[in-house]
């Protein structure tokens, strides 16, 4: 499968390698798409396990809605590895549900009016504690962050440029135009700076 995509790869001109990590059903033309299931997939990879690249060879990773789904230490794991394979100046960008407005959902009388909630045919829930309980343990989330703790475990591994960002802006054209949720309300770009 990796043989192909290079194959594609060179025939396309496209120097930069880029990760499109736990990419479920969508799919990035010209991105390694990768999932552990996913009929989208360019490759079927369990990411708990290393990733294939040598060290300093990736360009960009990006994940939505991933990250939450891997318990920590596994995803502490997983973040060393973004950091080994990407080039000194690679950009991670991770889109994520955030901690921080769950909470303030939680505690406005507004808590009904999230996306989520009618998108995905939630609009059963009848209370707070229910909606604050659902965002933790449903569709297999294992531990969901903060601006604030996502930062640490990303310092924790290497990353020292580590930027707050909006919902499809990037610093970078390539990371821009990417998110696909609106629940993605925690989006960090961090770069591999040169030792």
């Amino acid at each position: 499968m990796i043989l192909n995509w290079l194959k594609k790869r060179k025939e396309r001109n496209r120097p930069d390698i880029k990760l499109h990590l736990g990419c479920g059903e969508n799919y990035f033309d010209g991105w390694i798409n990768v999932d552990i299931d996913s009929s989208k997939a360019d490759i079927f990879h369990d990411l708990a396990k290393p990733l294939w690249f040598y060290d300093n060879t990736v360009d960009f990773i990006y994940s939505e809605h991933f990250i939450e789904h891997i318990g920590i230490n596994h995803a502490q794991n997983m973040f060393k590895e973004f950091y080994r394979v990407l080039k000194p100046g690679g950009i991670l960008r991770i889109a994520t549900p955030d901690l921080d407005y769950m909470v303030e959902k939680y505690t406005s009388a507004s808590w009904k009016d999230q996306d989520w909630i009618e998108t995905y045919n939630y609009q059963w829930i009848q209370t707070r504690a229910e909606m604050l309980n659902v965002c933790f343990r449903e569709w297999g989330h294992q531990y969901l962050y903060d601006a604030e703790e996502l930062e640490r475990r990303l310092r924790e591994v290497g990353f020292g440029k580590i930027l707050r960002q909006e919902w499809n802006v990037s610093m970078c054209a390539e990371l821009a135009n990417r998110e696909t949720r609106k629940d993605s309300k925690l989006i960090i770009e961090a770069v591999k700076q040169a030792r």
